[in-house]
This record gives C-alpha cells, sequence and structure tokens, in this order.
C-alpha cells in the first residue's frame, strides 16, 4: 500500500473514536401538555350593573299657626325638623304661614293642590282644619304637632309628657330664686300647655317637699287648674305685659308658655336689668342669644325629632296613621337645658338634685301631674 493510503486510514480511524466518544446526538422535545389544562376561552370582562333610578324626592309641607315660621318657639323648630329631613334624605320641603286662623283651611288646601307627599300642621289649633282635610282626603298623609290623630287612619299624631321637662323647670326654679316667688303665664290654655304649667307647679312643689320651704308660684293654680292666660301666640306687647305684671308682684324666674309671646317679657328683663325666663319648645339661650344672660333655662320638646321621622317614614314606606308619637324623657324627646350664660351658675348640687330626678320620673315613682 501506498503511504498516501495509510495517512487516509489513520484520519478515518481518528474520526470514528472521536464520534463515539461524543455519543449519540440528544434530540429536545416539547413537553406534552394535556388540553384540558389550556384556556378554553377569554375570560368576558366584569358585568356592570345597571345604574338604580333615583328615588324620587319626597316633598314635605309645613303649615304654620299664626306665629310664623320664625317664632322661635315650636313652629321654628319644626322647620328645623324638615330641613334636617332635606339634608338628611332629599326631601323637597317648603311652608305656608298662617296669618291668623282662617288660613288654616286655606294652606292645606294650597298644598293639597300642590301635591305634597306629607302636609304637616303645626300647633293644637290646627287640629279641626286638618280633621276636616284628613276626611276629605283619605289617601293623602298628614301629621300634626301637639296634637292627638283623632282616630284618622291618615293622621300622625304628636303628644308629649312636656310636664316632665317643666316639672324639672319648676324644681331648678324653686332653688334659684331669691324672692321665694316664680311666675308663669299661658298663651292659650288647652291640654298641651296645660301641661307645661302643670308640671312646673309640680316641680316647685317638689322642691318645697324636698327642702322645707314655701316658694310660690304666681299665674298657674293645679286645684282649679286656672291662671294667666293671653289669649294668643303672637302679641309681643301682651308678653311685656304680664312680664311687668309678674315681676311687680315679686316673681324673679318667669315661664312663658306662649311661644313668641315670651319674647316681650325677656324684653323687659333685660330692659330693667333684673328677673330670669325659662323658655320653653326649644333653647331660648341659642335662639336669643343677645339676651342669654337673662335665661335661666329652657324646657325642651324636640318637635323636630317627630316633624323629622313623620317624613322619613313617608318617604320610606313605614308611614302609619292613627296613633301618636310620644315625646318623653325617657327617649330623650323632652328634658331641661340650662341657659349658655347659667349653666355654670346654678349650684352643683341643685344640678345633682335635679339629675337624681329623671330616673325617678321616668320609672314612675316621682309624679309629674297632679292626681285627677
Amino acid at each position: 500500500m501506498t503511504k498516501k493510503f495509510y495517512v487516509m486510514l489513520s484520519m478515518l480511524v481518528l474520526f470514528s473514536m472521536v464520534l463515539a466518544a461524543c455519543g449519540p446526538t440528544a434530540v429536545t422535545e416539547e413537553p406534552v401538555v394535556p388540553t384540558e389544562a389550556l384556556p378554553t376561552a377569554v375570560p368576558a370582562e366584569p358585568t356592570q350593573a345597571a345604574p338604580e333610578e333615583p328615588a324620587m324626592a319626597i316633598k314635605a309641607c309645613q303649615v304654620t299657626d299664626v306665629g310664623g315660621i320664625d317664632d322661635k318657639s315650636f313652629n321654628a323648630t319644626a322647620w328645623l325638623g324638615m330641613q334636617q329631613a332635606a339634608t338628611d334624605f332629599g326631601a323637597e320641603v317648603k311652608y305656608l304661614e298662617s296669618q291668623q286662623q282662617s288660613d288654616y283651611e286655606v294652606n292645606i288646601n294650597a298644598f293639597l293642590e300642590d301635591g305634597c307627599d306629607i302636609i304637616i300642621s303645626v300647633g293644637f289649633l290646627l287640629a279641626d282644619a286638618t280633621s276636616a282635610a284628613a276626611d276629605a282626603n283619605p289617601d293623602q298623609k298628614f301629621a300634626i304637632v301637639d296634637s292627638g290623630n283623632s282616630g284618622k287612619a291618615n293622621v300622625l299624631g304628636n303628644a308629649s309628657q312636656i310636664d316632665q321637662a317643666t316639672f324639672l323647670a319648676g324644681y331648678l326654679a324653686a332653688g334659684m330664686t331669691e324672692t321665694g316667688k316664680v311666675g308663669t303665664y299661658v298663651g292659650i290654655l288647652f291640654p298641651a300647655t296645660q301641661a307645661f304649667m302643670d308640671g312646673y307647679a309640680m316641680g316647685v312643689a317638689k322642691y318645697n317637699e324636698v327642702h322645707g320651704t314655701e316658694v310660690e308660684v304666681l299665674g298657674w293654680d293645679m286645684e282649679t287648674q286656672k291662671g294667666l292666660e293671653v289669649g294668643n301666640f303672637e302679641s309681643l306687647d301682651d308678653g311685656r305685659a304680664l312680664g311687668e305684671q309678674l315681676l311687680d308682684e315679686g316673681a324673679d324666674i318667669i315661664m312663658p308658655v306662649a311661644g313668641p309671646v315670651g319674647l316681650g317679657t325677656l324684653a323687659v328683663m333685660q330692659e330693667r336689668g333684673t328677673g330670669l325666663l325659662i323658655g320653653v319648645d326649644n333653647d331660648w339661650s341659642v335662639a336669643n342669644p343677645d339676651k342669654a344672660d337673662y335665661i335661666l333655662a329652657s324646657a325642651l320638646k324636640k318637635i323636630d325629632v317627630f316633624v323629622h321621622d313623620a317624613i322619613m317614614q313617608a318617604q320610606d314606606g313605614t308611614f302609619v296613621g292613627g296613633q301618636d308619637y310620644m315625646l318623653t324623657l325617657e327617649n330623650e324627646g323632652v328634658g331641661l337645658a340650662y341657659g349658655t350664660a347659667w349653666e355654670s351658675q346654678v349650684p352643683a348640687e341643685l344640678m345633682a338634685e335635679i339629675e337624681a330626678l329623671i330616673p325617678q320620673i321616668v320609672s314612675g315613682e316621682v309624679p309629674t301631674m297632679p292626681a285627677r
């Protein structure tokens, strides 16, 4: 063999040896994935709920008595409840002021024509007009402040144990008087205002019993159920006259139960620089900050709570007439508020006595009305 042949043979053998050392060529395969593990569909986008239809705002309408909407008393307090309803659940609220008693029926009828969902009558004096309208319009909802429902299925009445609050006011007055005489008078006497007077006199009597004193109440006699009566709820001049009379007779603390009439008495006290007033219905020291130095306290009747709840019931479909919504010490619908300028001046011992009376009144242990 030739030399060239041996060289080629050697190279062939060497190549074979290298190939054997490297082993078989590796083959890479893609892993097999079960078909059920693969996504079968593209996820749907979240379903958006259809927008809810906005609830229709209820229309609530207030008819005042002749004291007017800004009487700083129960008309104004009722209007606060109306405004709160507007804030809380969007109620549309409006009012009509009565200038004379013949306006009661006129204003109620105007609101019937206006399509009000609920008509709020403010005050016992509107009871007859409200009752007549309820009879003539059985599908119309009514609520009336300071008067019962008169058995009408579409009327929500309002009553309060205001005597519980004025009892506390009478006890306070008896404890704060320097002359030994306190006074009161009423705008027009009917059951709701009578309760103010009785509670006040009962509170004074309780103080006398506890302390062995003889504080006298001018302007109301529990036995005869008679006293000083103005005959209206709007004349400041009458309030001045009765304020002067009671001050001249020696009363240094007076509780007018006559709405804005009491402002006349308050003006006299400020002019004379003497005397203290106990307000009713709302906090008179807040309503009359320029005269707060002459306002010892106020017997609260929170009719704004009643008005607000009556509108809410009409709004949410839970309104049920033929019953009365009662405000009491227990549910804090009535109470005593010390005047802003006097709270720090009332002796702590007297305040503690008054606070201790509250659970006794709630339980019935301490009566706030005279036995009948």
